[in-house]
């Protein structure tokens, strides 16, 4: 079911959806073998407010980092809360950032674009442990760790592709109303990442030719695929776990291309192939699955199967085709339609799935690769 307050926010160009700290440990305790000796890079994250820059400061040492560099864009409706500013304005920072646009100003203070680059984190206040006043001092009395941005911290600017080349692994919640634009630019710099985004973004046309190329895939995920985020909007969720300043958003996922252990785990398959079981879709040469746990073992064919599959998806044992939504006619190669004996149909609305007349959610076109025999 499509989320109501991320359709909304998206529509509305709204993106201000801010990670729990929990959320990330929970999903980063993975990945820690990646980031020895590398460059991490925030790229959409208020460097006083953002969870991804605190987690990483934090855990500086304990990773081995070699840099950590965080962006925001000028005008966050966060930056400040928790961390407070640096330093007071010189003179010659005033005037540049009198001259960004636009104006964004919070009680006074101009809320304008930042970059923030830690190259150590060190035990400031001698109590035997980094914490977060350590980051604080940190921030509050090395100035070189902090400058002004010229082009406000647009993640598409100029100053902050240059950024973008220095780091090794990306790990943001990027703006969910510019996910396309954004991994295009993962893609085009041939980056490592780990980013927060709504699972349906994976059959974006943009998105899926990166999955079946095996560019991008899913990682661990949050706690039954839903999220609560930190967030100025109105939570309009039907789910009744609301949170006090909080917006509950479901479907929402991981994204990566560093290779983790679940990626290599095989799907335990227990049911077997009926044609009662498993109708044929109107339009195309292959069979409806309604549930990943209920894959046929010993199918040979081509399955539609719910984009969830994707969650547990393990390219040695599956292939996957295409997807059977509404832009697979004009996303999907001649070649590829041949194979899935794509017919079009009067209720497909450009290439959904259809069974006895009745259009189906979006499916993923599989193949397993090592069916057992019937």
């Amino acid at each position: 079911m499509a989320n109501k307050n991320l359709n909304a926010a998206k529509t509305a160009k709204k993106d201000e959806f801010y990670t729990q700290m929990g959320d990330i440990e929970r999903e980063l305790q993975h990945y820690w073998p990646h980031f020895r000796d590398k460059v991490v890079l925030c790229n959409c994250d208020d460097p006083y407010e953002s969870n991804f820059f605190k987690y990483f400061a934090l855990n500086f040492n304990q990773l081995g980092l070699k840099k950590l560099i965080c962006t925001c864009f000028d005008g966050s409706p966060v930056q400040g809360l928790e961390l407070q500013l640096p330093f007071e304005w010189e003179p010659e920072v005033d005037e540049l950032a009198k001259a960004a646009e636009p104006a964004a100003l919070y009680g006074g203070q101009r809320k304008s674009a930042y970059k923030v680059e830690i190259s150590e984190v060190k035990d400031m206040n001698g109590d035997g442990a980094v914490d977060l006043s350590d980051v604080q001092y940190l921030l509050k009395n090395d100035k070189n760790a902090i400058s002004l941005l010229k082009q406000h911290g647009d993640f598409r600017s100029q100053e902050c592709i240059e950024l973008l080349k220095e780091a090794d692994i990306v790990v943001t919640n990027p703006p969910f109303s510019l996910f396309r634009e954004y991994v295009g630019q993962l893609m085009k710099y041939e980056k490592k990442f780990i980013i927060v985004g709504n699972q349906g973004a994976i059959i974006y046309k943009e998105i899926f030719p990166c999955v079946i190329n095996n560019k991008i895939w899913l990682g661990y995920g949050f706690k039954g695929g839903a999220a609560h985020f930190v967030s100025p909007y109105q939570d309009t969720a039907t789910a009744t776990d609301h949170r006090e300043g909080m917006i509950r958003v479901s479907g929402v996922h991981w994204f990566t291309n560093l290779e983790i252990p679940k990626r290599n785990e095989e799907l335990d398959l227990v049911c077997r192939y009926s044609p009662e079981d498993y109708p044929t879709f109107d339009n195309y040469n292959a069979i409806n699955v309604s549930r990943t746990q209920d894959i046929p073992r010993d199918y040979s064919g081509i399955m539609g199967v719910p984009i969830t599959f994707l969650d547990k998806y393990n390219p040695n044992q599956f292939e996957i085709i295409w997807q059977a939504s509404g832009n697979t006619r004009a996303s999907a190669p001649t070649s590829v339609l041949q194979r899935l004996g794509y017919v079009p149909h009067p209720d497909d609305r450009g290439g959904c799935g259809v069974i006895n007349g009745k259009r189906q959610y979006s499916r993923i076109l599989i193949r397993n690769k090592h069916p057992q025999r019937p």
